[in-house]
């Protein structure tokens, strides 16, 4: 990294992780939304939330990446933005129904905060101001269009919604192509590893919310086997993975870098956080029903949730490394042929065998790579 790029580098402020906490809030509201309609229809409109919610999220991630937003008015303009996210995220449940206006409305003041602050960060940096100008247009017309959708019912909101989160997702590709934007790569990793965290943190709140006051033996168990679990996807994130991807965001520059930070980072980090929501909520139904057999949604959100979060992070480290982890890639694969098992089977069974193949995982990756993971970890010793 060169000094320049040092000199932009700062540590992650109270006031993102204050910002991050209603991105929690928003993300436990999604959990709630699926357990709630736990049917196909619940699924897609709990994903199509997420969705929009994670891209807000991430734009904010790349706008305290480029400055310290925890001075002046910028301060305020950030809490702002955080009390609009605080009423979208209270609009979740009735996002499609009763609230879908207000959520609308909520998510398009966050977006356009985000553009004006952009904007007045930009305005001594033509390269910036230059990109921040592409991309408001996407951003307007794709939380306008969710605005829309909330006077209209049924499937065409549901496609308005489809429609413009398209236009949201592919304007960063289209328009600029990481032209002009740039980033403090190790703050920018971090706040990423961050929310991964935090998204797993829901996991545990699950096992909580699921197990109620009813701690049976059975119950104790599946508690266990999800703790198990979410141990697993924190170890395959954080022990080296994690090292890695943020090793070569740190060592690439200009375009090559801002092109690297959305696809490894804003792009495919949203399968991750998908698949850890997917798995709260598989496993909060698993916790209240141990005994029986899980319908097919929870099923795929108990076994397919997690392989959706491996299968997102091989991805993301096959886009920074340009390396395939092949044993990462067949759990994930492994765990999409279990669902057919989960259903016929007891949900405690089912998560049993979720927790037995990523604990192998991360056995194999522990044990016969200890030399690799020591090298990696610790780099000191090895010079």
């Amino acid at each position: 990294m060169s000094e320049v790029e040092r000199e932009q580098e700062h540590q992650v402020t109270p006031l993102e992780l204050f910002f991050d906490l209603v991105f929690v809030f928003a993300i436990t509201q999604v959990t709630s939304l699926l357990a709630q309609n736990p049917t196909w229809g619940g699924v897609l409109r709990g994903m199509l939330v997420l969705v929009a919610l994670w891209w807000a999220w991430t734009a904010y991630a790349w706008l305290t990446s480029t400055m310290d937003v925890d001075e002046g008015g910028v301060r305020l303009a950030m809490l702002a933005s955080m009390g609009a996210m605080l009423f979208a995220a209270l609009a979740v449940p009735g996002a499609f129904t009763h609230d879908a206006v207000l959520f609308g409305v909520s998510y398009l003041l966050v977006r356009l905060l985000h553009i004006a602050l952009y904007a007045i960060v930009g305005r001594d940096d033509r390269d910036l101001l230059g990109a921040v100008l592409r991309f408001a247009p996407t951003v307007i017309l794709s939380a306008s269009l969710i605005v829309v959708a909330g006077f209209l019912h049924g499937d065409e909101r549901i496609a308005l919604w489809i429609v413009a989160l398209a236009i949201d997702y592919l304007g960063p590709a289209l328009f600029g192509r990481g032209r002009g934007w740039r980033i403090a790569p190790e703050h920018f990793a971090e706040r990423h590893g961050l929310i991964i965290l935090i998204a797993l943190g829901e996991s545990i709140i699950a096992i909580g919310v699921g197990a109620r006051f009813d701690l049976v033996t059975k119950v104790i168990v599946a508690a266990a086997l999800g703790l198990v679990v979410v141990s697993a996807l924190w170890w395959l994130y954080f022990d080296v993975a994690a090292i890695f991807a943020r090793s070569r965001l740190t060592q690439a520059s200009g375009v090559a870098q801002a092109q690297l930070a959305r696809d490894a980072y804003s792009y495919l980090h949203l399968p991750m956080v998908a698949g850890i929501v997917l798995f709260a909520f598989g496993l909060k139904t698993t916790l209240g029903h141990v005994s029986d057999e899980l319908g097919t949604v929870p099923a795929v959100g108990l076994c397919g949730g997690v392989a959706l979060y491996l299968l997102g992070h091989v991805a993301s480290l096959w886009r920074s490394t340009g390396r395939i982890f092949r044993r990462r890639t067949i759990a994930g694969f492994v765990l999409f042929a279990l669902v057919p098992a989960a259903i016929y089977i007891p949900a405690l069974w089912a998560l049993a065998l979720v927790s037995a193949v990523c604990s192998l995982v991360v056995a194999y990756e522990a044990i016969h790579r200890r030399e690799s993971r020591a090298r990696v970890r610790h780099p000191e010793l090895a010079a």
